[in-house]
């Protein structure tokens, strides 16, 4: 009996073998094998958009699957759609691509349903551009200077505006509003279309935008660019003067955006995600086309990121705390 017992183990262990072998493949499958998602927590065609699509598509060319940018709007700083992200499954199918607005939702937003340090993986730093500020046609100043100026005599008829609570935009009005020492109103939009519509239409008079929804509106005269937020003029706009050179002190202040992946995600797909981010970043094609959005492709390591984020981090607590915005 003890013979047979053994006998019937053998070919069980066998059985269970041969199966192993048969499915093995399957779980080796070299990544990627599948469609990859990229999650922009905003709807289609702002900043962050336009950004997401040209890198899904560089992304699809050098790892052979398709790479689908799926929008995920809703909830302030673009929670619900990196939230999606971190409780996604931490396999390199799930990706989130977001602006600087990602890590300041800690300070901001007591009800954030994530740690953004703690709950993603950082790939890298994909591109990086100054601000446009800008004011209504309506408003009879050339630079800002001026425009400070105006406002320090009336300040009941200015209202200032930011796309969203918290985001480059925003930080770059509270910086602006400090050093002229004014207290204007900061309206907070959902999103930059409402907020350039009510611009061009006088009701709000000053934001900051990325160049790639406000250069149009500025250059056909739809707005006007008063700065922008970098120590040299932009190569695709060179009419716009600096922020120094419009009146004020220098301020070197980027909107930036970076991919993420979930926590928890295995070290050999993530060094193949930032492989093969950095190099698609790299290539000239890649650059011409962040060019004409007013931004520069980076490419970065993730340490560097990590690095990265966290001295943003330690910039962005410091602006809120002197500007006294309130969490919400």
């Amino acid at each position: 009996m003890i013979r047979a017992s053994l006998a019937a183990m053998a070919v069980a262990v066998t059985a269970l073998a041969g199966t192993a072998l048969t499915m093995a493949p399957a779980h080796a499958q070299p990544y990627p094998s599948r469609n990859i998602t990229m999650v922009v927590p905003y709807p289609a065609g702002g900043s962050v958009d336009g950004v997401a699509r040209i890198m899904a598509q560089k992304l699809q060319e050098s790892l052979g699957v398709s790479v689908i940018v799926e929008n995920r709007a809703g909830g302030a700083g673009g929670l619900v759609g990196a939230n999606s992200v971190a409780k996604a499954t931490p396999d390199g199918y799930t990706l989130l691509l977001q602006a600087s607005i990602h890590v300041v939702t800690p300070f901001l937003f007591k009800s954030a349903p994530y740690d953004v340090v703690k709950d993603f993986t950082p790939i890298t730093l994909v591109a990086a551009g100054p601000l446009v500020v800008s004011t209504s046609p309506n408003v009879p100043a050339t630079n800002l200077k001026e425009f400070f100026d105006l406002v320090r005599k009336s300040p009941e008829k200015f209202t200032f505006a930011t796309s969203s609570f918290g985001s480059a935009g925003h930080l770059a009005v509270e910086l602006l509003k400090r050093e002229a020492g004014v207290d204007a109103l900061v309206i907070a939009y959902k999103g930059g279309g409402p907020m350039l519509t009510d611009l061009m239409s006088g009701q709000i008079q000053l934001i900051a935008d990325p160049m790639v929804s406000s250069l149009p509106l500025a250059q056909s005269g739809k707005i006007k660019a008063l700065a922008i937020t970098s120590l040299k003029r932009a190569t695709i706009a060179p009419e716009i003067p600096t922020v120094e050179e419009s009146g004020m002190k220098p301020l070197d202040f980027v909107s930036w955006y970076g991919l993420w992946a979930p926590k928890g995600l295995p070290p050999e797909i993530a060094d193949k995600l930032q492989a093969a981010s950095v190099k698609v970043l790299g290539q000239d094609d890649t650059k011409k086309r962040f060019a004409t959005l007013g931004f520069e492709p980076i490419g970065t390591s993730q340490a560097e990121f990590a690095k990265f984020i966290d001295d943003e981090m330690t910039r962005y607590l410091k602006i809120i705390k002197d500007s006294n915005i309130k969490t919400e």
